[in-house]
């Protein structure tokens, strides 16, 4: 939202009013937080303190290498609830100290440095070095007036103005400086441009699909090349301006009369995701099945249990392993969404039915969302009990966008919530491992819920509630470690409940790169975890489409077969049509096979998301900070520390990526190469640019046909080109049995690897054919 009119004005009705000054400072009383008076007027004399507005600025900690800023005009006025900072220490943990010069807040190698008097200067240092600013005509109250030329409300739904001028009233604005070269990453799952810089984005969560400047998942959360993190903690609107209303700052802004941000420490990118998913929660242990490949009825085409067994018959007979069958919406009779009632007119016998996937080692996933049409038994049920959302004049809120008459689950009300669970047991119960929660983006504005939330909040905020109530039921019936969802909307904390996927997408190159780019847009606000729909949602994919999208979707950290109108099992696309090894299935066969021998790496780098918060699917930002050539990348990322990975969107496929500084080897043709070196290539729809960080040492397991199988079992240590010394890397068992370790020594002749008694393994060295190892031990010559 822009107040300004250049540099030097506002906006015609629009009144802003500065902090100019730092009058006084002071500790509270336990010493954790640092207290700023900022009038919005040099004050140089008494008269001056009469009929003026003064900004309440107050510092604090929330954890170490933590520092929030609270700005509050009226501090008696309700202030928003802020996001469920689940990982805060109780009291804070600041260090303020005082002196004629000013006064700062220390947290950990985080300094907040206030300096008094005027002009307004707050400064954020990390281990003494300056990292960002918050200097002059950079915190403010903004008084609008009725149709005051501003941007933009965000698009919404009833209650939500869709075009025209903000709603007069107060806003809070703060900014923050950037540096020279600065760059901006994260802000949510959004799909344009991958850096920030010279954006306006909205925080508010929208079905606008992949090809809209909208996003399912908002997070006020933003990554910078600087090596720090910021975070709004406010889940109603939230408009930036990141270097768009100043050239020279990131501004963000609420409406009412209070803001608050947090500042994260670095130094690293990945450091400050460890701090960000701390403070607001880890991604949860997915199961290892769920690595597998998915495959779906699709949308609205026409299935029954004969035509999902056709499927899973075509699936064994062309050896394509997998692992999950998902049912799409019309599991449930049409107008009733969501009732949770199989519909008997095409699955007469539903607990039979999932018996046999089962019997099949399939996992199921099944559809829901949070909206319940009024032609459901359930909507009377619900709404006679009180579990859906009313309008102000107790009426239930209904429209006829997706489901006739549909209500909403109001997940404010605990009893609600425990019913919805209920239903979700239910599922278990009957046979379904995972659930795909789709929606929850379009809330209404113009209601009132059960526990009194701010209509404004809850509009984002419906989402992680949602959720997390699915969430908690998966758990409690299959325990942790084995649920996981399959989920469209989000904001912060979401992580928390995986598995999230890009939304309705299209088929087309253009769309599979914008799916990419928001994706590695998530990864950097914090999510773990992330799919999409392999060939594009909307339309039917061209065979040279679907293809480069299968190897796209099987590197990712889940690949799910889905589509809109037609099916997506592979040999309806080009089957006998193609050379050898290059027809759809042969290309989903190459890919779903690679990616269940590469499972003792992949579950490693899921644990680490798990218990680290970093990303499974990794800009390469987060792994090569401070290197200017990948700055601007977004063709391109890492799954965990060691594969490289380029996509290919060209159907003679044609790419180009840039590998950087050290020694690379292709993990398919085992080639060496040596970086920063920018490469063209061309490669057939059985390959892609994949390749091998120098110094790694990568286990691959012993099967192809599953992705939960013991990876301990006869597995193959490759150690790849790094500097002599030593190293050690994990390999786990899903299937319940000890974890191992296996120790490389390297020298200049070769390696020597060591593994736990008793395990049979082999080893190579990259390009090398493989040794059996003897009583434990393989050694590796050059």
């Amino acid at each position: 939202m822009k107040f300004t009119d250049g540099f030097w004005h506002t906006r015609p009705r629009v009144d802003a009013r500065y902090a100019q000054e730092a009058y006084d400072l002071d500790a509270a009383p336990d010493g954790r937080s640092l207290v700023v008076s900022a009038p919005t007027k040099v004050i140089a004399s008494r008269g001056d303190t009469l009929n003026r507005t003064l900004l309440t600025i107050t510092l604090s900690s929330p954890l170490e290498g933590v520092i929030a800023v609270r700005v509050d005009h009226h501090t008696g006025a309700r202030r928003s609830q802020g996001f469920e900072l689940v990982g805060a220490v109780d009291g804070g943990v600041g260090e303020v100290s005082i002196d004629e010069t000013g006064g700062t807040l220390t947290s950990g190698p985080l300094t907040a440095r206030v300096t008094a008097g005027s002009p307004w200067s707050l400064e954020f240092l990390e281990d003494g070095k300056p990292i960002t600013t918050s200097g002059a005509k950079s915190i403010a109250l903004v008084q609008l007036e009725d149709g005051a030329p501003v941007t933009t409300e965000p698009a919404g739904v009833a209650g939500v103005t869709t075009t025209g001028l903000a709603a007069p009233g107060s806003y809070v604005h703060a900014q923050l400086s950037l540096g020279v070269g600065e760059l901006v990453y994260g802000l949510g799952e959004r799909f344009g441009p991958f850096v920030k810089n010279g954006q306006t984005i909205d925080i508010w969560n929208a079905d606008g699909g992949t090809s809209s400047e909208q996003s399912y998942k908002n997070v006020p959360f933003y990554l910078t090349n600087r090596g720090y993190g910021v975070l709004v903690n406010h889940p109603e609107h939230v408009s930036f301006e990141v270097g768009t209303e100043a050239v020279e700052r990131v501004q963000f802004s609420v409406a009412g009369e209070s803001l608050e941000y947090l500042v994260f420490a670095g130094p690293t990118p990945k450091d400050v995701l460890e701090r960000y998913t701390a403070l607001t929660g880890r991604p949860a242990q997915v199961p290892a099945w769920s690595y597998g490949l998915w495959l779906s009825t699709s949308f609205t085409t026409q299935y029954d249990e004969g035509t999902i067994n056709s499927f899973i018959d075509g699936m064994a007979e062309r050896q394509l392993p997998l692992s999950v069958f998902h049912f799409d919406c019309f599991w449930m009779r049409e107008f009733n969404w969501t009732d949770f009632e199989w519909d008997a007119r095409v699955f007469p016998d539903p607990e039979g039915m999932l018996a046999r996937l089962h019997e099949r080692d399939l996992k199921v996933s099944a559809w829901i969302n949070p909206y319940i049409g009024q032609r459901s038994k359930l909507f009377a049920e619900a709404a006679d009990a009180g579990y859906l959302v009313r309008r102000s004049d107790g009426a239930v809120w209904q429209w006829d966008m997706w489901q006739a008459g549909m209500g909403l689950v109001d997940f404010t009300n605990p009893d609600a919530t425990a019913w919805f669970q209920d239903k979700i047991r239910t599922l278990v119960g009957q046979g379904v491992d995972a659930i795909k929660t789709d929606f929850g983006e379009r809330i209404p504005t113009d209601v009132v819920w059960h526990d009194g939330s701010d209509p404004q909040v809850m509009h984002n905020w419906y989402a992680q509630l949602y959720n997390a109530a699915v969430f908690e039921a998966l758990q409690e019936s299959s325990g942790i470690g084995e649920a996981v969802l399959f989920a469209r909307s989000a904001t912060v904390g979401g992580q928390q409940q995986p598995v999230h996927w890009g939304g309705d997408n299209s088929s087309s190159y253009e769309s599979m790169a914008e799916t990419l780019r928001g994706g590695l847009s998530l990864a950097a606000s914090g999510f773990g975890y992330w799919s999409h729909d392999i060939g594009g949602f909307e339309g039917n994919p061209d065979p040279a489409v679907f293809k480069r999208w299968l190897a796209f979707g099987l590197m990712s950290s889940h690949s799910r077969l889905h589509g809109s109108s037609s099916y997506r099992v592979p040999w309806a696309f080009d089957e006998g049509d193609e050379a050898p090894g290059q027809s759809a299935v042969d290309v989903a066969r190459r890919f779903t096979n690679l990616k269940l021998r590469l499972m003792p790496y992949l579950y490693e780098v899921g644990l680490e998301a798990a218990s680290r918060g970093i990303p499974f699917m990794r800009p390469m930002q987060l792994e090569f900070p401070g290197d200017p050539a990948v700055d601007h990348l977004d063709r391109q990322y890492l799954l965990g520390e060691h594969l490289l990975v380029a996509p290919v969107f060209s159907e003679a496929g044609d790419v180009q990526y840039f590998l950087p500084s050290g020694t690379w080897t292709d993990l398919l043709t085992d080639e060496v190469a040596t970086g920063p070196v920018w490469r063209t290539e061309r490669h057939d729809f059985a390959s892609l640019p994949l390749w091998v960080r120098e110094g790694a040492v990568l286990v691959t397991g012993s099967r192809d046909d599953r992705p939960d199988y013991d990876y301990t079992d006869a597995p193959l240590v490759t150690v790849y080109p790094g500097a002599e010394g030593s190293s050690r890397v994990r390999v786990s068992d899903p299937t319940g049995g000890e974890a191992i370790e296996f120790s490389v020594e390297r020298s200049a002749s070769g390696a020597v690897v060591t593994g736990p008694t008793g395990i049979a393994f082999t080893a190579r060295l990259a390009g090398a054919a493989a040794v059996e190892a003897t009583a434990g031990v393989a050694k590796l010559t050059r």
